[in-house]
């Protein structure tokens, strides 16, 4: 058991568990059962897509709480039960969600379960057992989200095809348990979790409490720069089919892009932990900002099947690497002592921006075009540069390794 001490055994088990999490569980799948549904049902699309509307938005706001019980009581105290209530509802959807209330009902108990299934969870435990390496620690383990994202969809398409969709719930269901219940079980720890309560206010965990840290403006400047870049990437990437196939782009090339953005967001999460260890973040958060607008900016060249693709990797390696930072430069300006709460009320931003960008891209083009958008979420991720670099020296600097050239000349 001395082995599984090593704290890379943390990140091992955080990457099955976010294989599984909520993301490519509940929202990468949904387009795979959203036609046989309503095929079976007689539903309207909007009808049953109003299941996942919920389901988010109950997510979204209950991660601050998920995490303020994690501060309290630990990880698996916490993730554990959710992970069980996760998979249950997912399985209950195939016995139970015969009616659009019943099935928007279960959706909104999956998402307030998933609440604790998020990479809140594991961010917090990867933070409280490393410190220089931390930043790759993070990239590593929320490559599990990006592999999910690419392999999940398409085991589920594999289940509605053989079982049905009401078979898939259940595999999906089986799967989310099996997965994440032993990989938190065994590996995802706190330092001395079950001391938690009794020592995170006397040094173990430094950091702020979440009362000083919603007085902070540090807290603001990261919630404003992450919307916007959650507002612009997700915007984007959420219309980019139709814009380019409106630009007289094959759709198979459209679609084919999307590839390459599931894995630009495998690489930008390796690559931004990578900068993260070695490089003062706020640069490193610059870069995976500007890199985006970049790619923004090439979609309003007239396009060609090279162009487009080059602009949709840019923009994926900017998704790729927004949870990474998240957590890493909440632990560096606002400590891990509250890290589960402050996280959550970051997710719960950055969620809302993920869900206002496409919003506006819809209501952009009925008014006025998708350029017009696209021009405005350039200068929204301007104003997230802006943002970052004015954040200043760490408050909680890595303790072992010293300080990199550039690090130093930032913080001079």
């Amino acid at each position: 058991m001395n082995a599984l001490k090593n704290p890379w055994w943390v990140v091992f088990g955080s990457v099955f568990g976010l294989i599984v999490g909520n993301g490519p569980i509940m929202q990468f799948t949904f387009g795979v059962f959203l036609k046989p549904i309503t095929a079976e049902f007689g539903w309207e699309r909007s009808t049953t897509s109003t299941a996942l509307v919920v389901g988010l938005l109950c997510t979204g706001l209950c991660v601050p709480l998920a995490g303020r019980l994690i501060d309290r009581y630990g990880v698996r105290a916490v993730t554990l039960p959710s992970i069980t209530l996760f998979a249950t509802a997912m399985i209950a959807l195939a016995f139970f969600g015969n009616s659009p209330f019943s099935f928007v009902v279960i959706y909104a108990l999956m998402g307030t379960a998933a609440a604790g299934q998020t990479p809140m969870p594991y961010s917090k435990a990867i933070s409280a057992n490393f410190d220089d390496k931390r930043g790759l620690a993070l990239g590593i383990a929320m490559a599990g989200v990006g592999v999910g994202a690419a392999v999940i969809p398409i085991f589920a398409q594999y289940l509605v095809g053989q079982y049905g969709w009401r078979g898939a719930y259940v595999g999906l269901g089986i799967l989310t348990f099996v997965l994440a219940f032993p990989a938190v079980a065994l590996f995802v720890r706190m330092p001395n979790e079950k001391h938690v309560l009794e020592t995170q206010g006397s040094g173990p965990l430094p950091g702020v409490t979440t009362s000083e840290a919603l007085r902070s403006g540090r807290f603001w400047a990261l919630a404003v720069a992450f919307f916007c870049v959650a507002m612009a990437a997700n915007g984007t990437i959420g219309h980019i089919v139709p814009f380019l196939t409106d630009k007289g782009i094959a759709p198979q090339v459209a679609i084919g892009a999307m590839t390459f953005a599931g894995v630009a967001l495998i690489v930008g999460r390796f690559f931004a932990g990578y900068l993260l260890d070695r490089v003062f973040a706020p640069y490193v958060a610059v870069f995976f900002f500007l890199v985006p607008l970049g790619g923004i900016s090439l979609l309003l060249l007239p396009p060609t099947p090279m162009t487009a693709s080059a602009a949709v990797v840019m923009i994926g390696l900017g998704l790729g690497a927004e949870v990474d930072l998240i957590a890493y430069l909440i632990s560096r300006y606002l400590g891990i002592r509250s890290f589960g709460e402050i996280y959550g009320y970051l997710f719960m931003i950055f969620m809302l921006g993920n869900a206002v960008g496409p919003f506006l891209m819809g209501i952009a083009f009925g008014l006025f075009g998708y350029t017009v958008c696209l021009v405005g979420f350039m200068v929204a991720l301007v104003l997230a540069t802006v943002l970052v670099l004015r954040l200043g020296a760490y408050t909680y600097p890595p303790r072992q390794a010293a300080p990199t050239p550039i690090a130093r000349a930032a913080t001079a």
